[in-house]
């Protein structure tokens, strides 16, 4: 999982639902072989300090990705990577900017300013454009929400964003800029020229990034200062701008933005996501697919420390023996069901969703014949009898969840809503790249802690017994849509939000 979160204890409520059918003999004998010994003994083998916290690219993560294949070709999944392989692997190149031959420019009408990236503007996150950036602009500012930000007409402009300095949203509207679609986003900052310095320093470094050819346009911030007599023209008052305790959204017509970046390739390589595919049994719906999906990366060492080694056992070990676990379910006698599977564990998550993200692109099975993704991440810590299964009330999996639950009290565990709909979760972690390509998801979560993204996500504070609970609720819930006569459905207003058109 990416970004540090807040995490909020709740009360715990059980709705017990209208029961379905037992399950069969063979189903209630394969789920039994997710026990809690095999979730802590596979999340010690790829938690271990010889992964080196599994960063993408490591050595770490590809020993994980080997070990992961290994395990899918032990219980006879077929290999659904490419060239016959149970990988797919991604191009990653690392880059440095050149500030000095990166240039901001701004006009509107006889007014103009420009300022290079080694003195009042630096590359903040998205892709270098090979091209110059310049096009309409959209003023976005004030105290301005996630929504409000996705709603704006930001789609192929350059967007510029002046903050109010008491909004709470602030993070979460800058994310849905970055990927609603715009060109570029342009921060404004206040800071004056010394206090920016420190800023210019930290896009020196190299950068490690995936190539798409979809790339999501450069977010950068620049100062205020030199663009104050553009911005008066084109109508502008940024202090007005960031005062406003409402959200501030307009069409820029006179201004005229130019973007121009330059950057050097410093290496190349790749990195692996690890695919298996179990066949349906039945002849038609076995062209079809339920996926399961987490991310085997973690972010690696962290120098200066002891112990420097980020092990990753529940962000996102959990998750990814998850799926190995179910991958052994699914393959014993009796269980395999209608549609086929595929178990599927991509890296870079923590990197900005890197793998999902092209496997989404570059799919391996056809995307349109995907009719659901059950992504688990973290989901081996925190409360005993409860894991958060965010993305109910966009699909009827919601429904088909709770039903499943209901029919299964000795689990002891309750699916419930997502109790974080203010983080945006169901936009930030794998299963969103399936979403926004029209494929129903939920979200297996158990929320963050104080462990998270630290070198103490160990594998001693793993909670395999409730793990094991949680993923055989998974694998029922498999059981069910990968069975079911018809495909899960879209909420349509969830649709028209989250899909891309």
């Amino acid at each position: 999982m990416s970004r540090p979160l807040l995490v909020l204890v709740f009360p715990l409520v059980t709705a017990p639902l209208a029961a379905q059918a037992a399950a069969p003999a063979p189903v209630t004998s394969a789920a039994g072989t997710i026990t809690a010994d095999d979730v802590i003994r596979r999340i010690r083998i790829i938690a271990d300090d010889s992964m080196m916290g599994r960063d993408t690219p490591s050595p770490g993560l590809e020993h994980t990705a080997q070990w992961v294949a290994d395990e899918f070709k032990r219980f006879g999944l077929q290999p659904g990577g490419e060239n016959g392989t149970y990988f797919q692997r991604y191009p990653i190149t690392r880059r440095k900017l050149l500030p000095d031959r990166s240039v901001l420019s701004m006009s509107a009408g006889s007014a103009r300013a420009r300022t290079r990236f080694d003195v009042g503007a630096r590359l903040v996150a998205g892709h270098v454009p090979p091209a110059p950036v310049a096009g309409p602009a959209v003023l976005v500012g004030g105290d301005v929400t996630a929504d409000a930000a996705s709603a704006a007409p930001i789609r192929g402009r350059v967007v510029l964003f002046i903050r109010n300095p008491l909004s709470e949203t602030t993070d979460q509207a800058i994310r849905a800029l970055y990927l609603g679609g715009a060109s570029a986003v342009v921060l404004f900052t206040e800071l004056d020229s010394a206090a920016f310095v420190p800023r210019l320093q930290a896009q020196a470094r190299e950068r490690t990034v995936i190539d798409l050819g979809d790339e999501i346009g450069p977010v950068i911030e620049a100062r205020a200062a030199p663009f104050a007599g553009v911005l008066r023209a084109a109508g502008v008052r940024p202090a007005a701008v960031a005062a406003s305790r409402t959200a501030v959204i307009r069409e820029l017509p006179k201004l005229a933005v130019r973007l121009e970046l330059k950057e050097a390739i410093v290496s190349s390589q790749t990195a692996p996501n690890t695919i298996g595919i179990l066949e349906g049994s039945d002849p038609k719906l076995k062209h079809e697919y339920v996926l399961f999906s987490a991310h085997m990366d973690h972010i690696g060492v962290t120098p200066g420390q002891p112990d420097s080694i980020n092990n990753g056992a529940d962000d996102d070990a959990s998750g990814t023996v998850g799926v190995v676990e179910l991958a052994e379910a699914f393959t014993q006698p009796g269980a395999r069901p209608k549609r086929s599977l595929v178990f599927l564990t991509v890296s870079g998550e923590e990197k900005g969703l890197w793998g999902s993200r092209y496997f989404s692109e570059h799919p391996t099975v056809p995307l349109k014949d995907v009719v659901a993704d059950l992504n688990s991440d973290m989901i081996g810590r925190n409360w005993a009898d409860t894991i958060v299964a965010i993305g109910k009330e966009h699909s009827d999996l919601g429904a088909t969840l709770n039903r499943v639950n209901a029919a299964h009290p000795e689990l002891r565990m309750t699916a419930v809503d997502d109790r974080w709909p203010e983080e945006r979760f169901y936009f930030r972690s794998d299963h969103y790249n399936f979403a926004r390509k029209g494929i129903p998801i939920l979200f297996f979560f158990n929320g963050v802690h104080e462990d998270y993204h630290r070198v103490t996500d160990s594998p001693d504070k793993i909670d395999a017994e409730k793990e094991s609970r949680v993923v055989k609720l998974v694998f029922y819930l498999g059981q069910e849509v990968a069975n079911a006569p018809e495909r899960p459905k879209w909420n349509p207003e969830s649709y028209r939000e989250i899909v891309e058109q």
